[in-house]
């Protein structure tokens, strides 16, 4: 029998009597979630259209899945301040790779997201560079010396803006929406002015619309966006009303497990519709239970927010759980038509390797802050 008593002093054990257990039991709990919709679901329908076996796309998200849990056990028990040190030099790393998909990034149904190395699986950099970038920003944010507060804003607005501009330009406006609200949440917690923010963000739509405005080739598909979901007939309003039709279909309580047709008519069911695929067949009571769960993730962290004496590791939290509550709500209002389509998994349940892997990234730093053994290690030099 395991003895993770106080008279063990090995690192798991240690680990498994200061950990959160709550927060990661929900966090795991979302994983099997998700791979428990995917065998039921859609798994056998996307392996049919990709022609391979049945279980194929099932077997490739347990396997992510596995990967995702390893990374969470082994970023939550690593010394914090190995991981404070280290975590700002992967975000360049996870930089570097954004910057190099401009020129020899895969392009996949008309947008050129992915990273296809020779030493690695495809994957998208932006799920890297989502928490990486909460780290680095609270890193800039978080001084003691608060007579050059205003500078570091300044700084990580210009850090936004360059990962923005690339975001934009693959495009994927999702992703670059997401990391606004993010740093906003951010910078509002660090008790930044908000007469400032109004400015930045006045400045910020004013550089995005001379972008559009300007190269109107590359960026017009964002007005596009916007035009089709205020009027649908202007454009191509095919997945999203879908999902929308999906959802009233089932109701409260669904169609039943495997009844749903969603999955058969849109392509991006097991991605960027799962909520929608979800609800058709177990009914909206489900987003409602998902959405609590996110939600009461958020509480629970908020309340360790609340006693920690740590700038940089509050900024670290509010930013890592905002991430991930707001990309869930991006997720649910697109599939509801509450907002313009923008290519947003779901964290935790969506199929996606990236995107599995960048959710447990996130889960693992959160993990790793709210021990109870947390020792404020962080000085910003």
């Amino acid at each position: 029998m395991l003895n993770f008593g106080r008279d063990n002093t090995s690192k798991i054990a240690k680990w498994w009597r200061n950990i959160n257990k709550e927060i990661l039991f929900l966090f795991a709990f979302l994983f099997l979630l998700g791979l428990f919709f995917s065998f039921s679901s859609t798994s056998s329908v996307v392996a049919d259209k990709m022609n391979k076996e049945m279980y194929f796309i099932f077997i490739k998200h347990l396997t992510f899945v596995s990967i995702s849990l390893f990374l969470i056990v082994i970023i939550s028990i690593i010394d914090k301040k190995i991981l404070i040190k280290f975590l700002p030099y992967l975000f360049f790393i996870s930089i570097l790779f954004l910057l190099l998909i401009p020129f020899i990034g895969t392009e996949v149904k008309g947008s050129k997201r992915w990273l296809d190395l020779f030493f690695l699986p495809r994957f998208q950099p932006v799920e890297l560079v989502k928490p990486l970038f909460v780290i680095f920003i609270a890193k800039v944010i978080a001084v003691e010396n608060k007579t050059e507060i205003n500078k570091r804003y300044f700084y990580s607005f210009l850090i936004l803006l360059l990962i923005a501009f690339f975001l934009i330009n693959q495009p994927d406006l999702g992703q670059t929406l997401l990391l606004i609200l993010t740093w906003v949440t951010i910078i509002f917690v660090s008790g930044f002015n908000m007469i400032f923010l109004a400015i930045f963000g006045f400045s910020f739509l004013l550089i995005m619309s001379l972008l559009i405005f300007f190269f109107r080739d590359k960026f017009g598909y964002i007005f596009l966006r916007i035009q089709t979901f205020i009027d649908p007939k202007t454009g191509d309003n095919f997945q999203s009303q879908k999902a929308l039709d999906a959802i009233n279909q089932g109701g409260l309580t669904g169609q039943g497990m495997g009844e749903g047709i969603l999955k058969d008519k849109v392509p991006e069911a097991h991605t960027d519709y799962i909520i929608a695929v979800i609800s058709e067949e177990f009914g909206a009571i489900f987003i409602l239970f998902i959405v609590t769960i996110f939600l009461f993730i958020g509480y629970r962290v908020l309340n360790k927010v609340l006693l920690e004496q740590e700038e940089f590791i509050k900024l670290v939290l509010v930013g890592l759980v905002s991430l991930l509550i707001i990309q869930m709500l991006i997720h649910v209002g697109v599939n509801i038509r509450l907002i313009p389509t923008t290519g947003m998994t779901l964290p935790f349940l969506s199929y996606g390797g990236s995107s599995l892997v960048g959710s447990a990234i996130s889960a693992g730093i959160i993990l790793n802050f709210t021990r109870k053994d947390t020792t404020r290690y962080y000085k910003n030099e």
